[in-house]
């Protein structure tokens, strides 16, 4: 006869196992003897160590106990559906797996493939993580709140890298992050934005959702502050320059 710590360590298993299993009734616990002790039989030993196989294997413990009473076919048959169903679990597992590397890049689990494929050709150009961070968070934005005009901006954007003069103003501002606002090269570079935005026929005022997603990116760096408002003041007075040329060319009619 066994103590429950002499059972335990012949099965391989811990006491508190052993007491487990008799709470759940895989394994009949046994009437103490004079002493109050509890002494287990060799056929306990037995079905302690087809429990613990069984559990080892990966058979769920609520269907461990219908397992030991089965007939051999019924056995197979019931270890084929256990089988299939570790199966759909490994299957699942790997694909929590795959995004969870997705998710380390913060990019492929939320964004379209064409703007990841901007990210990484920013990342090729040289530009700063900070800024394809920023990119990032710009795109997953504009997804939420204007989701149509997603392929028109990925046209854009990609074709703005494909011109060297705009990919050299690009960077130049990704340089520029961490200037001081009052940072004399700040002008020359506002002069050369301004001029690209004229050439291009940009204007810099802003519907309002594009208006947040502009915030992101600018909040990061009072430089880039500056010369967005620059830019925008510049950009108002040539508006207020065309009405009041209007106005003077309508005499005195308007």
């Amino acid at each position: 006869m066994l103590t429950i710590s002499q059972l335990a360590a012949t099965a391989g298993v811990t006491a508190r196992t052993v007491r487990h299993y008799h709470h759940v009734g895989l394994l009949p616990e046994p009437e103490r003897d004079a002493s109050g002790y509890r002494r287990y039989s060799a056929q306990a030993a037995v079905d302690l160590i087809r429990i613990r196989t069984l559990a080892d294997a990966g058979v769920p413990l609520a269907r461990v106990d219908a397992l030991l009473h089965a007939q051999p076919a019924e056995f197979a048959s019931a270890l084929t559906d256990i089988d299939a169903a570790l199966l759909r679990k490994i299957d699942q597992l790997a694909e929590y797996r795959r995004r969870i590397a997705e998710l380390a890049s913060g990019e492929r689990l939320v964004l379209p493939p064409e703007v990841v494929a901007i990210l990484e050709r920013m990342r090729g150009l040289g530009v700063s993580e900070l800024r394809v961070r920023l990119e990032r968070d710009a795109w997953i934005l504009m997804q939420a709140l204007d989701p149509g005009a997603m392929p028109q901006r990925i046209r854009e954007k990609n074709a703005g890298f494909d011109d060297p003069e705009t990919t050299r103003l690009y960077l130049a501002c990704d340089q520029s992050v961490d200037w001081d606002p009052d940072d004399p090269r700040l002008d020359r570079l506002i002069d050369d934005l301004d001029a690209w935005e004229i050439e291009h026929e940009r204007d810099s005022s802003r519907p309002e959702n594009l208006k947040l997603i502009v915030s992101r990116i600018v909040e990061e760096s009072p430089a880039w502050q500056r010369i967005l408002g620059a830019l925008a003041h510049r950009a108002e007075q040539r508006r207020t320059a065309a009405q009041d040329a209007e106005v003077g060319r309508a005499g005195p009619v308007a």
